[in-house]
């Protein structure tokens, strides 16, 4: 067994049985593809490395056979490798991911000229229809430049997906690793969510006793982050509003911030939410507020003694702003017996299609033990990673 099949499917099973030609050109970010393949292997994909002559100047091909476990094509044989990958046969290639690719490549493929193997693969890939993901990276004066940025709306009215670089200062860099990842599973995964609109809202809220001081809920933000990332896998289209968190949320979704419940409920004002086929609320807000006082409370009182209010609660909002929405809460209590018993009063009371219960032993965990209840009095019990049970909890309700 190679080293590679070690690190198989550890993160997820999103691309088991799906072979990737990974291309490479010669840019200097050929040294990440070592770090990308292995990510690639770790969500299921099979790599085969392609490479031009100049990437092999720049990244021994040793090191890509270590890494994907395959023997880098390098140039093409009379095993017409262009074909038996990306011709029109029966076991062809999922995907032609090119990354890094430089302003020639992209240039050439453009122009249908195919004078070394990443070109021939890609001008093979385009008369097959076979997907093709190319990541630039170059300077940014080359990237800018008027005939590159031609070339490369051609190639996207021709299919081709482009994954555009982070610009800073005169440098076009490649996409962050995540950002390839997630775009590679979007594009060759089960894509069963393409027509769905869902929002996430997640993190927990701030409520000011003073300028300095507040007080919040406990709250990592992994649940939120793993919805999101998991729908937008499945090709959702997704937006995540979200509170304080520990959990960083990926720029290629589209995330609006609040702090208080008070910002939640501007958001509800000014959004129309009425779009979203699913609205999953697995916030940690608030149930109680407080009037917050200006300035400072001073530090030498013996005893201080605030005084709460109920919070306005967002899950009834969200119900009736959004009547025909699927809407999923969240239960949390300190026992199995009294959470499912507040999930079952929980999605009476405002309606909800279904509830997910845990208990306080999930906070701040990667793993979880959830109750999912329906409308219809049915309970599915999960246990595992967080990303794997919100993965099947999507499933299950859609």
């Amino acid at each position: 067994m190679h080293p590679s099949d070690e690190i198989r499917e550890i993160k997820s099973n999103l691309l088991k049985n799906k072979k990737i030609i990974l291309a490479l050109t010669g840019s200097i970010a050929s040294v990440e593809t070592v770090k990308l393949s292995r990510e690639l292997i770790r969500h299921g994909a099979e790599v085969i490395p392609i490479m031009s002559n100049s990437a092999t100047e720049i990244i021994h091909p040793y090191s890509l056979e270590f890494a994907t476990g395959n023997k880098p094509i390098l140039q093409l044989t009379g095993k017409t490798e262009h074909v038996f990958y990306c011709g029109k046969v029966r076991k062809h290639a999922d995907l032609l991911l090119i990354s890094p690719c430089t302003a020639n490549t992209i240039s050439k493929i453009a122009h249908g000229i195919d004078d070394n193997v990443v070109t021939t693969f890609a001008t093979t890939a385009i008369g097959s229809n076979i997907p093709i993901i190319i990541v630039p990276a170059m300077h940014l004066s080359m990237y800018d430049h008027k005939i590159v940025q031609n070339n490369i709306e051609s190639l996207k009215k021709n299919g081709i997906i482009f994954i555009d670089p982070a610009i800073t200062s005169s440098k076009a860099k490649i996409a962050s690793i995540e950002d390839i990842i997630s775009k590679v599973i979007r594009k060759i995964g089960k894509n069963d969510l393409s027509n769905k609109k869902i929002l996430v809202i997640g993190g927990s809220t701030q409520e000011s006793i003073d300028d300095i001081r507040y007080i919040s809920n406990k709250s990592s933000g992994k649940t939120a982050l793993n919805f999101a990332l998991n729908s937008y896998y499945r090709g959702a289209d997704v937006e995540v509003w979200c509170g304080c968190s520990e959990e960083k949320i990926p720029s290629f979704i589209k995330t609006k911030y609040f702090k208080s419940i008070t910002d939640l409920n501007q958001l509800l004002k000014i959004n129309d939410i009425v779009k979203f086929d699913v609205i999953i609320l697995c916030a940690a807000l608030s149930d109680y507020t407080i009037d917050k006082k200006n300035g400072k409370i001073k530090s030498d009182k013996t005893k201080l003694i605030l005084e709460l209010k109920p919070s306005q609660k967002i899950i009834s909002k969200l119900r009736q702003r959004s009547p025909n929405s699927i809407i999923i809460g969240f239960k949390l209590d300190e026992n199995e017996k009294k959470v499912k018993e507040g999930a079952i009063e929980l999605l009476i009371k405002n309606k909800l299609d279904y509830v997910v219960a845990n208990s306080i032993t999930a906070i701040n965990s990667e793993k979880n033990k959830i109750w999912l209840f329906d409308k219809n009095n049915n309970i599915t019990e999960l246990n595992g990673k967080k990303s794997i049970i919100t993965d099947k909890i999507l499933t299950k309700i859609i």
